[in-house]
């Protein structure tokens, strides 16, 4: 391996993409998107620049996601998509491929995992490994994955909830389910449409969830000014909502996400069961940072739950500490070409 290998950890999630270079940290991170013209589906813009045209664009451009639930749904777009963040992450000019580490749900096929690393070698990537999520999470926030000791990791994207028991560097029990942030996005702007008869898009959803959403009822509650289009006479209004309108809202999702954590208990072996009662569950990924979701799961399951240092970027950080111990991770990780 020559010395100027450059190597990259990619965090390919379904709503943002996050670039770890070893020695510098978390250099990228941009939303999953991508803006496509329609007549002769050039590639407009990526990430940022991508996502601030979401529901603002003439008929003729769209902007949408190419990753679906955490795996890839549209090919092509995904490595254009890609080799935008390689190639701003390294230059335009660099001549050495990248060694790329890429994180993919703990429940893909091997299709969708040769997927993934077909369109990181055509995005120009020397070499592409991936890695199942969970343990990257896990890595990240700094649980010792190679003892003889069971651990609980539940990671919350936008697209995909991981739930994975890992012991001796494998995973013993897991789940993936596909309701996460994006799901609850959604449920708020459909109670929003129910209950007020007003029209949010996308990211007032995700404001109201960040700004005043919660997963258990709070004695005191915040509120939040909405704006949207009425539906009924078509004209912008806006209203006011409270924290514990949206608890009730996205109980649903939430309950799927709890359902996903005791079906991995439940088939946990009962040694490892006992090494989680005393460790408690670590919680990562972005949308595991709802207020209170951590006591939910205590409540719901009677572990306690514990949410991870940067739950937003432990993927992205395991995918860079594995990258600089190829080695030691080697069993965990599945090869490359």
């Amino acid at each position: 391996m020559s010395i100027f290998a450059k190597k990259m950890g990619i965090d390919l999630g379904t709503t943002s993409t996050l670039v770890f270079l070893p020695g510098k940290g978390i250099v990228l991170n941009e939303p999953s998107v991508v803006a496509v013209s329609e007549q002769d589906n050039k590639i407009l813009a990526v990430g940022l620049e991508a996502k601030n045209m979401i529901g603002k664009t003439p008929d003729n451009i769209i902007a949408y996601r190419p990753m679906k639930d955490g795996v890839i749904a549209d090919y092509r777009v995904t490595e254009a998509m890609l080799r935008y963040f390689i190639d701003k992450t390294l230059g335009k000019w660099n001549l050495f491929k990248p060694e790329v580490m890429i994180s993919v749900p703990a429940g893909v096929t091997s299709t969708e995992r040769r997927a993934v690393v077909e369109a990181a070698i055509k995005a120009g990537a020397k070499n592409a490994y991936v890695v199942k999520e969970p343990i990257l999470a896990a890595i990240g926030a700094g649980i010792p994955i190679y003892e003889a000791m069971g651990h609980m990791v539940v990671d919350i994207g936008g697209g995909t909830t991981d739930v994975a028991v890992i012991s001796l560097g494998g995973i013993v029990a897991s789940t993936s389910v596909k309701c996460a942030g994006n799901r609850i996005d959604y449920a708020i702007a459909d109670y929003v449409k129910k209950t007020f008869n007003l029209a949010v898009g996308d990211q007032t959803a995700e404001n109201i969830k960040i700004n005043i959403g919660s997963a258990v009822p709070l004695e005191e509650e915040l509120s939040m000014l909405v704006k949207g289009r009425d539906f009924l006479s078509g004209l912008p209004r806006s209203t006011e909502i409270k924290t514990n309108e949206i608890v009730k809202a996205i109980g649903k999702e939430l309950r799927e996400m709890i359902k996903a954590i005791k079906d991995v208990l439940q088939e946990t072996p009962p040694e490892l069961a006992a090494d989680i009662i005393d460790q408690g569950i670590i919680m990562t990924g972005g949308s595991s940072q709802l207020r209170n979701l951590p006591e939910l799961v205590f409540r719901r399951t009677g572990v306690k739950a514990i949410l991870a240092d940067d739950p937003l970027y432990c993927v992205a950080k395991g995918t860079g500490i594995a990258l600089e111990h190829l080695d030691t991770y080697k069993r965990s990780i599945i090869a490359k070409r």
